[in-house]
């Protein structure tokens, strides 16, 4: 597939360390720098921070880790995974992207989504019975600042806007992208703005999804609109052999779903049901070759754009992150482009 993106994500998770012990937040957001520099040197496309609120993940501010790892690095697209646009003030999130485009010379993306985490409601005073106008209306003021000059708007959320401008501007349009979930209402609004969409698949088969993605490609033929690109975000993890990559993630993904599981509601995570996700759902888990061929697969059931793998899951140590990130660049990306032409 023409112009195919691979890219990875994560989330900061707090991994083990060397003695088997959490490592603490401030090595952790250093660690995920020298993961993002390590994506960089192999060739992926793309590096994505997840903003979050919680003990469990270490990236609260992601523009401030992707400044850092911009200096660092020289070809890699820096963006999030996603940016909580319903909790954030909408100028000050074009503001620090727009900064953040600048420091890398045009390397900029963000990823605009609810989250499927609501611990930055109440920490920034939102109610969380807002949450479908607080996003309608952000996303709304969002799509007028990507058009650049002047921007007046109106709604319920914040102060009007009359004939302002916000600084920095960027050189070209900032790349935007709407993270979905799952429901055709979510697909319909980015092709109402004409922007990027990516797919979350964290469970069961990709090819759920072939309605969403065939209603996204339609609705913009029906709208006479500029088709955008389709991603897909899901889980995984590349080692030298498949028993290998399934044993080194287990331990990690498990205590992440459990814990997951008892926020929610969810059964606890048990190891069959895992290895049935990776043999038939969407964790992109084992050797180079296998995970490859996944993709591939996904690739083209999807007619995607971009790939991202969330390499971080739970307390998956460091070092297995740094080989799985080296494999995929060095190994997997190529054997996906192969494969889908």
């Amino acid at each position: 597939m023409p112009g195919l993106e691979i890219g990875l994500d994560t989330f900061g998770d707090v991994t083990l360390g060397p003695d088997g012990r959490l490592l603490p937040q401030d090595q952790v957001i250093r660690n995920v720098i020298d993961e993002a520099v390590l994506a960089d040197e192999v060739g992926i496309d793309f590096i994505g921070l997840g903003e979050h609120h919680r003990d469990d993940f270490a990236i609260s501010a992601p523009e401030v880790v992707l400044g850092a790892i911009a200096a660092r690095t020289s070809r890699i697209r820096l963006g999030t995974a996603v940016t909580i646009l319903s909790s954030d003030d909408p100028i000050r999130v074009f503001q620090r992207f727009s900064t953040l485009d600048a420091i890398s010379g045009g390397r900029a993306e963000v990823m605009l989504g609810r989250g499927s985490f609501t611990e930055s409601f109440p920490l920034f005073g939102f109610d969380l019975n807002d949450y479908e106008t607080l996003f309608e209306e952000k996303l709304d003021l969002f799509a007028a600042l990507l058009k650049g000059g002047e921007v007046s708007w109106k709604g319920t959320v914040r102060p009007p806007l009359k004939r302002q401008r916000v600084y920095p501007p960027v050189k070209d349009r900032l790349k935007t992208w709407i993270a979905v979930g799952g429901t055709p209402e979510s697909v319909i609004r980015a092709v109402h703005y004409e922007l990027p969409m990516m797919l979350a698949i964290i469970g069961g088969s990709p090819a759920r999804f072939r309605p969403l993605a065939d209603l996204y490609r339609r609705a913009f033929e029906q709208t006479g609109g500029t088709l955008q690109p389709l991603g897909v975000h899901s889980p995984g993890h590349v080692a030298d052999t498949d028993e290998q990559a399934r044993d080194q993630l287990w331990p990690g993904y498990q205590k992440l779903l459990t814990r997951l599981g008892r926020e929610r509601g969810w059964a606890p995570m048990a190891r069959d049901h895992y290895e049935q996700e990776i043999a038939h759902g969407s964790l992109y888990v084992g050797s180079p070759e296998t995970v490859a061929k996944k993709i591939a697969a996904t690739v083209k059931t999807l007619g995607l754009s971009r790939f991202e793998m969330k390499y971080s899951s739970g307390t998956t140590p460091h070092e297995q992150m740094m080989r799985s990130i080296e494999l995929y660049g060095t190994r997997v990306a190529p054997m996906v482009r192969e494969m889908v032409g």
